[in-house]
């Protein structure tokens, strides 16, 4: 197996392969969690490899290789900067692939965890070339999301300089990356969603509703960790990584 360090359209990555691997293998882009960086998710990486899939891990903005001097709350404040940037860096990361001939099909998923997962999901919503996806820790809805991170800071009594406009604005442009908006992606997509019910940073509550609603009877699935909270268990791993290579297939 083969871990090659690339810098694609100034994105840092890691590109995990093997030598019988042709243009027509599959690919999975795997984005990292918040304060975590592409290194991380190795073990994702190995798995999907050792089965035959092609795997980048790219460094987000402002994470691994392109970590600036920011305080925790700097970062927290660039949250959905980072993730919006992201999301357009993965179509980046598409193209590239067809541009080097790294890939010749549209055989390719996407997946990640906790703020990973909230990447996989905007995806979702705005590419049509996605084949399977695995969403760890993240959520349907960016203006719900959004809308909780603001209680939780105002319960920790931190105070935002923004007019109700400014807000408005904010959560009218997070708006065009809500997945729930998108119908029967559950149907046309197959994906599998991951989350443990005592999760506190992504709550539960931001993807189960929605796939009981939607998810029935459809090419989609959810796996319920009842203890975990947000960290992925081995389980979780083996199986999201066994969802994608065999949609992949």
């Amino acid at each position: 197996m083969i871990v090659q360090k690339e810098v694609w359209k100034r994105i840092p990555l890691l590109h995990v392969y093997n030598e019988q691997m042709t243009s027509e293998s599959p690919v999975v882009i795997f984005i990292h969690g918040f304060n975590s960086a592409k290194e991380h998710n190795l073990h994702y990486a190995y798995q999907l490899a050792e089965k035959g899939v092609r795997v980048i891990l790219p460094d987000t903005y402002l994470h691994g290789e392109r970590k600036e001097n920011y305080s925790d709350m700097q970062m927290e404040l660039a949250f959905w900067k980072i993730v919006i940037k992201t999301v357009a860096e993965v179509n980046t990361i598409f193209q590239e692939l067809h541009l080097k001939n790294i890939l010749t099909t549209n055989n390719i998923g996407l997946a990640g965890t906790s703020m990973g997962g909230i990447v996989t999901s905007g995806c979702l919503k705005i590419y049509d070339w996605v084949k399977t996806a695995g969403i760890c820790m993240g959520t349907v809805s960016y203006t719900k999301f959004a809308q909780y991170q603001l209680e939780q800071f105002e319960k920790d009594g931190l105070d935002f300089p923004m007019t109700e406009k400014e807000r408005n604005d904010i959560f009218s442009m997070l708006k065009q990356y809500d997945l729930e908006d998108k119908q029967n992606i559950l149907n046309s997509v197959p994906i599998m969603f991951w989350h443990g019910k005592q999760d506190t940073v992504v709550p539960f509550a931001m993807t189960h509703p929605y796939f009981e609603e939607h998810g029935e009877n459809s090419c989609s699935t959810y796996i319920v960790d009842e203890k975990a909270g947000h960290v992925v268990s081995r389980e979780g791993m083996l199986a999201v990584t066994d969802w994608l290579v065999q949609h992949l297939a």
